[in-house]
C-alpha cells in the first residue's frame, strides 16, 4: 500500500473525470460532423497514451470544444478521410515544437489573443449548436449561422419538431447552469452526466420526435487515412489548417496547463514535455483517423477537485472509456442530439470571457479591442485568419507601447534651444517628433541630445539628419545633434 500511498484518492478521481468526460467526448464529435465513438477514441488516447507521458501530472487531455468549429470546417472542406492526416501532422510538428524546446514561448502568446480567439470559437460554438437544439441544419459561414437564428426560431415556432427539441435542449441548459447550486449530495453525479441523462430520460419517457445519436460501432468508426489522403498534403490550404489546428492545440493545453498549477501543490508543468506530450496523443489519434485532442480544463479542474494526486486518475479514466466503448455503445444510440448540443452552448458560453472583458476595459481598453477584433475576425472569416489578425494587432499595440518618446526643451532666453529626446523614437512616433521639432525658434541655434534615447531607429535617424540640414541652412541658425 505504502508503494501506491494515493491509490483511493485517484481511483475516486478517475471516475469522476469519465463521467464528466463521456457527454463531452460524445458532444464534441457531433458537432464537430464525425462518428461519435471517434469522440470516445480521442479521449481514450488522451487518457492512456497522453496521460502516462511527462509534462503535466494532473491536467487530462481529449477532444475539445475549442476546436470543434476548426474540425467541422476541415471535415466539410477536405472530409473525414484527410482529418487522420491533418492530426497526425499536428502531433508530429508539437513533437518537433517540443523537442526544440519551443513549449515554453507559447506563454508569451497574448492572454488577449487567446481569449479573443476562444470567445470567438464559443460564439461560432453556441450559433451552430442552437440550429441542433432547433432540429435545423446551421449555415456553413460564422456570420451566416448568427444572422439565420432569428428567422429559425420563428420557423421553429411552427414546428412540433423543433419545439420537442428547443425544450429538450434548453432543459439540459438550466440543468446545468443550476447543478452547481444544488446541495454537496446531488452533486456527487457530475453537471454534464446529470443534464444528458435527465434529457435521455425525459425522450424516452415522453416518447419525443427528436434525434438521437447514430451508432456504427467502435471499430467500424476507427479509420486510419489512406495513402490518397496524404496526397492532400500537397494543398496549400491543408497544410494552412494544420498550422491553425498547431497553433491553436498548442496555445490551449498550454494555457490550460499554466490554469491547473494554480489548482494544486504537485510538482509544476514542464511546458515542453507537456508539448511533446499532446504531439504524441494527436500522432495517434491522427493514426487512428480520431479527433485532435487538447488538455480540457473542464476535465482537468475536476480531476484536481475530485482529490487526484498523480497520472494515474488520469490514465485510469482512459481504461474507463475504453471499457465503456467497447461493452456499451449501444447507450450511446439513446442520447439525444438536443442533449448534446445543449452541453456544447454552456460549454461555448464559458469559452466567452465576459467578467475579463470587463476588468481590462476598466485598465486595458487596447486590449480589450483586440479581444474583439479576434472574437470578430474569427466569427466573420476563419479560425486561422482571426488568429493571425488578432496576433498581428498585439504586435502592433506592443510596437506603439513601447515607441513612447519624451522631448524636453530648455530655453533660457539666451544662447543655444536645447532639446532632449528620451524614450525610444521609432517610425510610429516620427510625426511627434517632427511636429515637436519643427515648432522650435527657427532664429536661434538648436542643439538636440539624443543620449536619453534607448533606442533610435532608421527612420527616425534619418528624418533627424534631414530635419538638421534643412534647419542648418545659411537662412537660419545651425542644428547640432548631439548624443551625449
Amino acid at each position: 500500500m505504502t508503494k501506491y500511498p494515493h491509490v483511493k484518492q485517484d481511483f475516486t478521481a478517475s471516475l469522476v473525470v469519465f463521467l464528466v468526460a463521456l457527454p463531452l467526448c460524445v458532444g464534441v464529435a457531433v458537432a464537430s460532423g464525425v462518428p461519435a465513438e471517434l469522440g470516445l477514441v480521442t479521449g481514450i488516447v488522451g487518457g492512456i497514451v497522453t496521460g502516462l507521458m511527462r509534462g503535466s501530472s494532473l491536467q487530462v487531455s481529449g477532444p475539445a470544444a475549442g476546436l470543434t468549429v476548426l474540425v467541422y470546417e476541415a471535415v466539410q472542406e477536405f472530409g473525414l478521410p484527410v482529418l487522420g492526416v491533418v492530426v497526425l501532422a499536428t502531433g508530429l510538428l508539437q513533437i518537433g515544437m517540443g523537442a526544440l524546446k519551443v513549449g515554453r514561448y507559447f506563454r508569451a502568446i497574448s492572454v488577449s489573443v487567446v481569449e479573443g480567439m476562444l470567445a470567438g470559437i464559443g460564439l461560432v460554438l453556441i450559433a451552430g449548436q442552437l440550429y441542433a437544439l432547433l432540429a435545423m441544419k446551421a449555415p456553413d459561414s460564422g456570420i451566416g449561422k448568427i444572422a439565420g437564428l432569428p428567422g429559425a426560431f420563428a420557423d421553429a415556432l411552427g414546428s412540433t419538431r423543433s419545439l420537442a427539441a428547443l425544450g429538450l435542449g434548453a432543459g439540459t441548459v438550466a440543468v446545468l447552469v443550476l447543478w452547481k447550486h444544488l446541495p454537496q449530495r446531488a452533486r456527487v453525479v457530475p453537471g454534464p452526466l446529470a443534464a444528458v441523462g435527465l434529457a435521455t430520460s425525459a425522450a424516452v419517457v415522453l416518447d419525443l420526435p427528436v434525434a438521437t445519436v447514430e451508432v456504427s460501432g467502435l471499430f467500424e468508426s476507427v479509420q486510419p487515412p489512406s495513402a490518397a489522403a496524404f496526397g492532400e498534403l500537397a494543398g496549400f490550404g491543408l497544410i494552412g489548417t494544420i498550422v491553425a489546428f498547431t497553433l491553436i492545440a498548442s496555445a490551449e493545453s498550454l494555457f490550460s496547463a499554466a490554469a491547473v498549477d494554480r489548482m494544486h501543490d504537485g510538482p509544476r508543468t514542464a511546458y515542453d514535455k507537456e508539448l511533446m506530450a499532446q504531439g504524441a496523443g494527436n500522432a495517434v489519434c491522427g493514426v487512428l483517423g480520431a479527433l485532435p485532442m487538447t488538455a480540457v480544463i473542464v476535465r482537468s479542474a475536476a480531476n484536481v477537485q475530485a482529490g487526484a494526486r498523480t497520472k494515474a486518475s488520469r490514465v485510469l479514466h482512459g481504461v474507463w472509456l475504453l471499457l465503456f466503448a467497447a461493452l456499451l455503445p449501444g447507450v450511446l444510440a439513446h442520447i439525444p442530439i438536443p442533449a448534446l448540443a445543449g452541453v456544447l452552448v454552456h460549454a461555448g458560453a464559458k469559452l466567452i470571457p465576459v467578467r475579463a472583458v470587463a476588468g481590462l476595459w476598466r485598465e486595458h481598453r487596447g486590449e480589450v479591442l483586440i479581444l474583439s477584433v479576434t472574437a470578430v475576425s474569427i466569427v466573420a472569416v476563419s479560425m486561422f485568419e482571426g488568429v493571425l489578425v488578432g496576433v498581428a494587432l498585439s504586435v502592433a499595440k506592443t510596437a506603439w507601447d513601447a515607441s513612447q518618446v519624451k522631448l524636453e526643451v530648455v530655453d533660457k532666453g539666451s544662447g543655444p534651444v536645447q532639446a532632449h529626446l528620451s524614450g525610444n523614437a521609432t517610425f510610429l512616433r516620427l510625426p511627434k517628433i517632427l511636429d515637436s521639432l519643427e515648432a522650435l525658434p527657427h532664429d536661434r541655434p538648436v542643439e538636440v541630445n539624443l543620449s536619453g534615447l534607448h533606442h533610435l531607429d532608421h527612420a527616425c535617424r534619418t528624418a533627424l539628419e534631414n530635419w538638421a540640414q534643412r534647419h542648418s541652412s545659411p537662412e537660419t541658425e545651425p542644428v547640432r545633434v548631439t548624443s551625449s
